[in-house]
Formats: C-alpha cells, structure tokens, sequence
C-alpha cells in the first residue's frame, strides 16, 4: 500500500505558524521520530530532506507507505484524536525537522481558529490518499 505523500505536507501559512512554537529536532543520522502503536507528544514539521513512514502489520510485516516529503506534517491525525501512532516514522540524515508539543498545538488552534481549516485540509487529504490507497489493493 502506497500513500501520496503530498497528503501529508501543508499549506506554508500554517508551517509558519506552527514554526512559532517549534523546536528543532537534531538529525545528524537516521532518526526514529515516533513509532507506531506510542502516544503523541507533539506534532513533527518535516522542513527539509526526508522521511520514511512505515506500518506493521498484525503479523510483524513491515509495509513503506511513504516517503514525506519537505513541509508534511507528521503525527497530526495522532495528534488531533488523541489515539497512538498507526505508523512509525523515520527521519534521514540531515534532515531539518522541527517539533510542536500538543499543549503548544491545541493553544495555537484555540488562539487561532482560522488555521483550523489548514489542518483539516491536510487531514482530509490523508484520508482521501489512505482510501485510494486501499481501492488499488
């Protein structure tokens, strides 16, 4: 199963306003951003490079489903149900990735709204990918 992985990547307005309440995350080797199955901490910006989402089946196979490109939100549909990761997500070496907390999330969304729309544009995008996706097995 393969994602489109300009599902995952949003509008600049919002990447700059997420960039206000970032941190850069060190990328110096292959990094493991999060792993399916753990709770949310936060929202990852991928800003430049690369990254691989990966999923594992009930059965220990492990499928690619994509590989993000520069400005996909990682972690957002986690994020926003509350619920764990359905995919692990390894970031490439070199790699420019910032992280919002989910307190620094939900307060940007509460303070403004009108980025709300934003986020639900990435996330319905997510959905129409996972669905064609599923329709092409």
């Amino acid at each position: 199963m393969k994602l489109d992985s300009s599902a995952f990547v949003a509008d600049s307005a919002l990447i700059q306003a997420l960039q206000g309440f970032a941190v850069p995350v060190t990328c110096d080797e292959d990094r493991l951003l999060f792993k399916q199955g753990e709770m949310p901490s936060g929202l990852y910006i991928l800003r430049s490079g690369g990254a691989t989402l990966t999923m594992t089946s009930p059965l220990g196979g492990v499928v690619t489903c994509t590989s993000a490109q520069p400005g996909s939100l990682l972690g957002l549909p986690a994020l926003i149900g509350k619920r764990p990761y359905t995919l692990s997500a390894m970031v490439l070496k070199d790699s420019d990735v910032s992280f919002v907390t989910c307190e620094d999330f939900s307060q940007l969304m509460l303070t403004q709204p009108s980025l709300s729309l934003m986020v639900l544009r990435v996330l319905a995008a997510e959905v129409r990918s996972a669905r064609s996706a599923i329709s092409e097995l």
